[in-house]
């Protein structure tokens, strides 16, 4: 699979945010936490994903955009590994990365942090059922 992170892998629409947000579960590993959800098995690929620095630390636009973009590389590398994991378990999922640091981290530790998360997320993921034939 190629290492790419296309339009098709990225989560966008109001709805599924709002959905993700609402009854999502979250893991946090310093410097970010992880917000995911399963979602509806029409979709393309296994797993569609956010990147979100607040404003709110981070006042300066190059500085949140630095940050996004140090994560979305990190999940990039990362993400052929979570795919296969989530098509062994035949679940798709929905998640938001959120910088909650206080100050900017180099590439290595959001890396960690990153691999760490999709890690933990897959392990807390259950099997859907699988409906039986009975004669």
């Amino acid at each position: 699979m190629k290492n790419t992170f296309n339009k098709q892998e990225r989560l966008y629409g109001k709805k599924a945010i709002d959905l993700l947000f609402a009854k999502g579960l979250s893991l946090t590993q310093m410097p970010v936490k992880l917000i995911f959800k399963t979602a509806l098995t029409s979709q393309l690929y296994p797993c569609k994903a956010m990147f979100v620095v607040p404003k709110k630390k981070f006042k300066r636009s190059p500085d949140r955009n630095l940050l996004k973009r140090r994560m979305r590389e990190a999940y990039r590398l990362n993400k052929n590994s979570l795919y296969n994991k989530l098509n062994d378990k035949g679940v798709k999922i929905n998640c938001a990365f959120i910088f909650i640091h206080n100050q900017i981290e180099d590439f290595n530790m959001i890396d960690k942090a990153i691999l760490t998360l999709l890690n933990q997320s897959v392990n807390k993921l259950k099997s859907p059922p699988h409906n039986q034939i009975i004669d």
